[in-house]
């Protein structure tokens, strides 16, 4: 990875680092509403444009995710008096920004103070659904230990080699692998992530996938188990606005169902921001028609569910089969194959590979200066 790169990525963090300090010193002096949000906007803009700085996939992506997504709908709903910037009244400048850029749950009933919320005025962690059809809180499975996340890292490993032979394997199978790399390296970029701010910090992170596999519905797949921060950001800044003024309309118990529409069509446009930023390329909406496809038949699904009322449902052993068989398919035929036309792939292998060089030429100076401190 190019030192002009680090370069730009750190001056890009600075530069969010200092918007937000701004942000925190308008919360007591600039009253919520419109005149805040007045306030708020340039660095909604500027969370916008950083992004654009940054061309390493790794990097980048990740920095568009926290930053241009994450942090802009939490400092939307912060202009507004909601979402857990507004939470405490007295939260540290610290835990401001963390809370900004990072998906930080704000327990109820707190643990032990830690060094960044002195106050430890915390609010109830919010609703986890897109779809809002149950308060209930859904199962989370416990902490994986380390040597999960290693299999993932060796598997992660293994899958890196396999590419340097992609000109003998098919497209098809590609994609496949494609499917699984970014499952396991999302889960290791988030478990580092938490382990960094649970040392540094002393915070946690929420958990954001609870075993997508063993999904029973697309309800269950995208509320319960699928990239839970997008769930839960999404729901406050479009699921519930959407479905207090469509309630007005047709009444509350239907209005979920455009609410939840209308929540995925946000979700298709910033999932091809993501992309954009990744590849800079011009979008051919294949991203747009996933998320369309699937909030239209989560939609329909919520649908037959109040209709039918629970009379009838299929096995859960079908059903799980159905499910996640409609989401590999429609991901391998309009969402996967974008890694490959933005060629994401092959600048993220370019980059494993300067990592590499990097990590054993900094081994054999190590070496080098061991071996010539040593005694003769």
């Amino acid at each position: 990875m190019e030192s002009d790169e680090m370069q730009n990525f750190i001056k890009v963090w600075l530069a969010v680092i200092i918007s937000l300090c701004h942000c925190y010193a308008i919360r007591n002096i600039i009253p919520i509403g419109i005149k805040r949000l007045l306030f708020v906007l340039p660095v909604v803009c500027l969370f916008l444009y950083l992004p654009l700085n940054i061309f390493s996939p790794h990097l980048g992506g990740t920095t568009a995710f926290f930053i241009a997504w994450l942090a802009n709908f939490k400092l939307l709903l912060f202009a507004f008096g909601k979402g857990p910037l507004s939470a405490d009244p007295l939260i540290s400048l610290p835990l401001f920004v963390a809370v900004s850029c990072l998906p930080i749950k704000i327990h109820k009933n707190p643990p032990p103070k830690t060094p960044l919320n002195h106050q430890n005025k915390e609010n109830p962690p919010p609703k986890p659904y897109q779809n809002g059809q149950t308060k209930e809180t859904p199962s989370r499975k416990p902490r994986e230990g380390p040597l999960n996340y290693a299999i993932k890292g060796i598997l992660v490993a293994i899958l890196v080699r396999v590419y340097d032979y992609s000109d003998y394997i098919h497209p098809k199978i590609i994609i496949v692998l494609y499917a699984f790399h970014v499952y396991f390296l999302l889960e290791l970029t988030l478990a580092i992530s938490a382990a960094l701010a649970r040392t540094m910090l002393g915070i946690e992170l929420e958990p954001q996938f609870n075993e997508p596999y063993l999904s029973t519905s697309l309800q269950d797949f995208w509320g319960k188990r699928w990239n839970l921060m997008v769930t839960r950001i999404l729901h406050p800044t479009v699921y519930e606005p959407t479905r207090n003024f469509c309630a007005r309309v047709i009444g509350r118990e239907w209005a979920t169902l455009p609410a939840v529409f209308g929540t995925f069509v946000v979700s298709a446009v910033m999932h091809e921001l993501m992309f954009y930023y990744l590849g800079r390329v011009r979008p051919t909406w294949d991203i747009t028609t996933f998320f369309l496809l699937h909030g239209f038949c989560l939609t329909a699904e919520i649908a037959l569910k109040k209709m039918i009322k629970d009379k009838w449902q299929l096995p859960g052993l079908l059903s799980g089969i159905l499910t996640v068989g409609f989401v590999m398919s429609t991901a391998f035929w309009l969402f996967f194959p974008k890694f490959m036309e933005c060629r994401i792939d092959v600048r993220a292998f370019e980059e494993y590979a300067a990592l590499g060089a990097w990590v054993r030429n900094a081994s054999e100076s190590a070496l080098r200066i061991w071996q010539g401190d040593r005694p003769s």
